[in-house]
């Protein structure tokens, strides 16, 4: 579940790293959908907020390929070290939203 939660970091990181020709998704795109999560997992507890669940399926519906996941992968191990999340939070934020992310990350995540 610590995967998960990098991939929550990782987003929510100011990196602007443009997708490469021919991505549906870029990391700015899963950075924007997923900023309304920052302070739900920096703080934990409680409930997210519906926009922050609303990111949270946005981002899970536009996932659809390998080179999205690749995509994604690396976007959310990138931004892993740069905020103070909550693992644990982060971890149960696609179930407390009713969301399925599908794929393990950590900042030691092979993403190929």
């Amino acid at each position: 579940m610590k995967g998960v939660a990098v991939v929550f970091v990782v987003v929510l990181a100011a990196v602007s790293l443009a997708a490469s020709p021919g991505e549906a998704v870029s990391c700015g795109e899963l950075q924007s959908s997923l900023s309304p999560c920052l302070s739900y997992l920096q703080a934990g507890g409680g409930e997210p907020s519906e926009s922050c669940c609303g990111g949270v399926r946005s981002v899970t519906g536009s996932i659809q390929s390998t080179q999205d996941r690749q995509t994604a992968c690396n976007c959310l191990k990138s931004a892993a070290s740069s905020y103070n999340v909550r693992t644990d939070v982060a971890a149960n934020l696609p179930g407390k939203c009713g969301a399925s992310i599908g794929m393990t990350i950590s900042p030691n995540v092979d993403c190929s």
